[in-house]
């Protein structure tokens, strides 16, 4: 693995030039390993190739103006800042104080793409602002956006998913979209951070992980700054926070937990239409609730990116989105997926697609080991997580819906149990199991005194435990919340696939009785 603590020593001046790399007069006609889409996934892969084939030509194609980074901070860490020039220097600190930057590598640490061909030792060049807009499967080439064609022996397509945004909004005049936001990128967070320094009132709509995470960090900030009148406005069609995902008692503890970090929240919110009025926008309810407001962020999830599949002639998955593709992540012979956009064959669970860093991390790894030849199977489920600020957090991996039926084991928190303290256990800024390797704790249960009541009787002390989702009575999804370093134990209950007759005992495994 690549040492990503790099990033922190290089000077500012080299630290703005990762934010773009001038593209060279002559590319590459002709590239061993071809990856589209500059995110997580395929950073992850470039990484795998170059491990099991040090020599190896890697050329990535992104539209985005900038290097590989990760995309969490944008909705987590750098909100927390107190670095007035956090929008320019994209570094955060992370909940255990240690700083880093979102890149993953410095711009030292790529070849210009220019250089690819005659490179003694091989690398991994970056093209960006460069969009592939057509792909011909037989021939093993692209087309880009400039017309210039690249061939390649094997491609890997990681162009991740197209925010959402609201049909409404969608329709609506162009000074009501000129005022809301779709967040994804850098760019995204940059304009939200400055308009939200602008303004009388900000509304987000989404009640998930996102619009969750930017309405806990708007808020806790203007909470945290006394000249700020900013008003934050959360609202979503369910009756609760994150309501598609937690069972409702802790949807219901959330939503409180939004509250009180300042957040003004709607729920069972359904917009009927949103138009600008009198120098506001008017967002109107189908219930005929008003809501007036300045700017809107629309966090109501994301399209997989198949541009490509017409032309390539590639499936796509008409339940889930997303190209089609098997175990090993193959759509053709020489063209794997990753990503956000790949609709995968799941051993363990089915076919599933799958929108979270982790998971971009595990399938992008798992791509580059197969386009060199491992013929590997996806097997590692990854695991997703969610903070709303530095003192509530759950990591989840598997199926974790909230139409499944569930099982919730509760104990008392202590001060370890919060996202800070995981993060200065583990010394990692991106709270991922796959990226920093750990490894399985010991799966037998503690001597723990017996497990709390069921969550109905507990009313709201829901300071840590584990949320257990099951399906035809067999495990399928865990949630832990507030409880962290955990998860190799989640992922051996998901991966034995067994039926318990008494999860209490399961909860165990997790210490979560322990101080």
């Amino acid at each position: 693995m690549f040492d990503l603590s790099q990033q922190s020593k290089i000077p500012a001046q080299q630290r703005g030039a990762a934010e773009s790399v001038a593209v060279p007069h002559k590319l590459p006609s002709h590239t061993p390993y071809l990856l589209i889409g500059g995110g997580t996934a395929s950073f992850a892969a470039a990484r795998s190739i170059r491990a099991r084939d040090p020599g190896a030509r890697v050329l990535i194609v992104t539209d985005e103006p900038d290097l590989p980074y990760m995309r969490p901070p944008l909705s987590k860490e750098l909100w927390f800042s107190d670095d007035p020039s956090v929008t320019e220097t994209l570094r955060f600190k992370q909940w255990n104080g240690k700083e880093r930057s979102i890149y993953f590598q410095p711009a030292s640490f790529y070849i210009s793409a220019e250089e690819l061909d005659s490179a003694e030792n091989g690398g991994v060049a970056v093209l960006t602002g460069k969009k592939v807009v057509h792909m011909d499967v037989r021939g093993n080439k692209v087309k880009l956006d400039d017309d210039t064609e690249i061939s390649y022996d094997k491609c890997l397509i990681a162009t991740g998913g197209v925010p959402r945004n609201l049909q409404v909004i969608d329709r609506a005049a162009e000074d009501v979209k000129s005022r809301t936001t779709l967040f994804r990128k850098i760019e995204d967070f940059k304009s939200l951070d400055k308009v939200s320094r602008n303004i009388e009132s900000i509304t987000i709509i989404g009640g998930g992980f996102l619009g969750s995470e930017l309405a806990c960090a708007l808020g806790r900030r203007c909470k945290s700054c006394s000249t700020s009148g900013l008003e934050v406005v959360q609202m979503y069609p369910e009756k609760g926070n994150m309501g598609k995902v937690l069972p409702e008692y802790l949807s219901n503890w959330t939503t409180e937990k939004v509250k009180r970090e300042g957040v003004k929240v709607i729920t069972e919110a359904l917009v009927k239409s949103v138009t600008f009025k009198d120098d506001k926008l008017e967002v109107q309810l189908k219930d005929g609730r008003k809501v007036r407001t300045d700017h809107i962020v629309a966090a109501v999830g994301l399209e997989p990116n198949i541009d490509l599949a017409k032309s390539a002639g590639l499936e796509v998955d008409p339940d889930f989105g997303g190209y089609r593709v098997n175990a090993e992540l193959q759509a053709r012979s020489n063209i794997w997926v990753a990503g956000d956009a790949a609709c995968f064959y799941d051993i363990r669970l089915g076919r599933r697609r799958v929108e979270h860093h982790d998971h971009a991390v595990v399938s992008g790894r798992l791509a580059g080991e197969n386009m060199t030849g491992a013929n590997k199977p996806y097997w590692h489920q990854s695991m997703f997580w969610s903070d709303l600020g530095p003192d509530v957090g759950y990591e989840a991996i598997g199926i974790v819906d909230s139409s499944l039926p569930t099982v919730g084991v509760f104990a008392k928190a202590t001060e370890k149990d919060t996202p800070k303290a995981a993060t200065e256990k583990s010394g990692t800024g991106i709270r991922s199991e796959s990226e920093t390797e750990e490894t399985a704790a010991s799966t037998e249960p503690s001597s723990s005194p017996a497990p709390a009541p069921t969550p109905e009787k507990q009313k709201d002390d829901y300071g840590k435990g584990v949320i257990f989702y099951l399906r035809d009575k067999v495990v399928v999804g865990i949630i832990l919340w507030n409880v962290f370093n955990r998860m190799p134990i989640a992922r051996k209950i998901i991966k034995d696939g067994e039926e318990h007759a008494d999860l209490n005992e399961v909860a165990k495994l997790f210490n979560i009785h322990e101080d």
